[in-house]
């Protein structure tokens, strides 16, 4: 049996985020996609151009070239590169390249850091095969002391059972691309959404081995602290809680100082005038405004629930790359 008759015959869709990383390209391809050409015999590659300013899309243009030496890196599959309109973050970007993808399974590379072994991307399929429908990579190596933090406080406040971590890169089915979508329009952030789909997830951890030079900017920087803000919004009732607690305590307060004005009522010992009064009417005050927090919290937890399922990405054009 040649290598040929090994490939599998189901058609897959590699979704690949770029921002700014121009010097990544050519080894995340040569890892990516000869794995992909080695186990597929239909596949197609869309990368979604966020904005970039450090020439990445002609990065990816002279990777394809199918000039003089060039002739094995493609064998002629659909190349798409989606251009979005101006900087809207990896979340985003990544509704715009799966919504377009039309694979029967669909990588989704958010970070074109090629640190795993490439027998990996083969890995994730079969382990979605024996019966899963969205089975991610992550790395056991260093995570940042940010981004700990934010996965530990998100998994204790968050109503799914299943939790979240870092990831590499994933796979799903489309089955699971069918059930995310019936939830809306749009995903804010995927993660959250995939593991509360209601379908079976998996990761596998590998060892890292090695990683490329990185170019974040604090345009990054800033979009991934606003994904984590909404995320505790969106996904988790933390901002409810916490103002339930305060309102809780106000309510203690505002009964101590009732039992208090009881007491001195009946009390030889009584305390400066007007003092009781004024602390009663501002720990009630308090209670009251809070209380009211509460409810607005609640209320707006729905409305964003129900505004961000017509929320859209913006997309400037789409660009094929074809064999000249």
């Amino acid at each position: 049996m040649d290598a040929a008759d090994k490939k599998e015959s189901k058609f897959v869709s590699v979704v690949v985020y770029l921002h700014n990383d121009g010097r990544n390209i050519a080894p995340f391809f040569d890892k990516a996609l000869h794995a992909i050409k080695e186990n597929f015999e239909k596949y197609e590659v869309i990368c979604v151009n966020d904005a970039s300013t450090d020439g990445s899309v002609e990065e990816v243009k002279k990777y394809f070239d199918t000039g003089e030496g060039k002739e094995n890196l493609w064998d002629g599959s659909m190349i798409n590169i989606i251009h979005m309109s101006y900087f809207q973050g990896l979340e985003a970007s990544m509704n715009a390249g799966r919504d377009m993808a039309i694979g029967d399974f669909v990588y989704e590379f958010d970070d074109i850091n090629p640190d795993y072994p490439e027998q990996l991307i083969r890995d994730l399929y079969d382990r979605l095969l024996s019966g899963y429908d969205i089975v991610s990579a992550s790395c056991k190596g260093k995570i940042k002391l940010t981004s700990k933090m934010f996965y530990l406080f998100y998994n204790m406040t968050s109503k799914s059972r299943n939790k979240i971590g870092q990831e590499t890169f994933r796979i799903l089915s489309r089955r699971a691309i069918n059930r995310v979508l019936s939830m809306g329009q749009y995903i804010p952030y995927r993660k959250a959404v995939y593991v509360n789909c209601g379908l079976k997830t998996d990761t596998i951890y590998y060892e890292g081995q090695g990683e490329l030079e990185r170019n974040k900017s604090k345009t990054d920087r800033n979009e991934r602290t606003n994904l984590a803000i909404d995320s505790f919004i969106y996904f988790t009732d933390v901002l409810e809680k916490a103002s339930l607690a305060v309102s809780g305590v106000f309510l203690l307060f505002t009964l101590g100082v009732a039992v208090y004005i009881g007491i001195s009522f009946f009390s030889e010992n009584k305390p400066v005038e007007g003092w009781l009064s004024t602390m009663g009417f501002l720990s009630l005050g308090f209670f009251g405004v809070f209380s009211l927090l509460t409810i607005i919290l609640k209320y707006l937890s729905v409305m964003l629930s129900l505004i961000f399922k017509h929320q859209r990405y913006l997309i400037e054009g789409v660009e094929k790359i074809s064999r000249q």
